[in-house]
Parts: C-alpha cells; sequence; structure tokens
C-alpha cells in the first residue's frame, strides 16, 4: 500500500492534468516525474502507464521528447483539480516555480545547429524578451561541433552576446 495521497490511478492521473496545466510549456517526462514526486503515492511505473494512457485518450500530446496537455486535459483539470488535496497542489506549485522559470528561459533563448550536405553546419540563435524578438541570427560554422560550442557559449550568457553584437554595430566616431 502506498503512503501518500495519491492512491490509485485515477488519483494519479489528476496528479498529472494538476501539474501539466500550470507547466510553462512542454515537458519530459524526467520533469513530469520530479515534479509529481511531490508525493509519496508515486512511482515511475505507475506514473508512465498514466501518461501513456493520458496520450492515448487526447488529454496529453507528446512531440519529440516533451508532453503537454491538450485541451481535452485541461478541461479535465479544471473540473477536477480540487479532488487533489490542498497540500499536495501547494506542494506541486512551488516546485513548478523552478520549472517553469527555466521553460521560460529555453523558450527565450535558443540555439540549434543544422548540418549541411557538405559537412558544414549552421547555427541557428533566436534571443526572446518575452513574446519580443531581439535577435535572430544564423551563423556558418566549418563543422557541427564548432556550433555545438558557439551555441553553449550563447546560451551561457545571451545578454552579453546581445551586447556585443549591438557594440559592433554601433557607429564608431573615434577611429
Amino acid at each position: 500500500m502506498s503512503i501518500g495521497f495519491i492512491q490509485d490511478d485515477l488519483d494519479l492521473k489528476l496528479l498529472v492534468l494538476y501539474i501539466m496545466d500550470r507547466a510553462a510549456g512542454p515537458i519530459t517526462f524526467l520533469q513530469l516525474f520530479e515534479l509529481a514526486l511531490c508525493d509519496a503515492g508515486v512511482d515511475y511505473f505507475s506514473l508512465t502507464q498514466a501518461v501513456e494512457h493520458m496520450v492515448a485518450t487526447g488529454q496529453l500530446s507528446k512531440e519529440d521528447e516533451r508532453y503537454s496537455i491538450t485541451d481535452k486535459g485541461r478541461r479535465n483539470s479544471q473540473i477536477c483539480e480540487s479532488s487533489l488535496p490542498y497540500s499536495v497542489r501547494l506542494h506541486c506549485d512551488e516546485n513548478l516555480v523552478k520549472v517553469n522559470d527555466a521553460l521560460r528561459q529555453e523558450a527565450q533563448v535558443q540555439s540549434k545547429v543544422t548540418g549541411n550536405p557538405d559537412g558544414t553546419a549552421t547555427l541557428h540563435l533566436v534571443l526572446n524578451d518575452l513574446e519580443t524578438p531581439l535577435l535572430r541570427m544564423e551563423l556558418f560554422s566549418p563543422t557541427p561541433a564548432q556550433a555545438d560550442s558557439w551555441g553553449e557559449v550563447f546560451r551561457a550568457d545571451p545578454g552579453k552576446f546581445y551586447l556585443a553584437v549591438t557594440k559592433l554595430l554601433e557607429k564608431q566616431e573615434d577611429q
């Protein structure tokens, strides 16, 4: 018998819907698992089965390795959220703060490498301020590894990168 408020499959699904309805964007299964561990009644295998069933029934969708809630799942979550104990909801909300901050940062700072047929690569950089695009840039790289390295530098401090680009573009009067 499980210890915690999550006692059965329905409780677990309600917890998943509650979490997914409050996530700032699509999340990985690992992120969902870590968030669901707010209750001692959650285990990996039960969560896996619940999530698979929820995808099959159209409450969650999966794209690449990330899950998001559908309109159907959102409606179900809002109808049933009061069925989850307040302490579980509170703990989930506390855990979601860090995940949602990371998801927002990820949405604002993006780098993607695409390989070219000749073995070179193109690095695509995006920097957004909330909903406003600040920078969109493509850089040619001699190798995908070099493009990955540049992408890491960009993601580590996008503000510094943006400032350096704007300084380079300013008109220099004392040259």
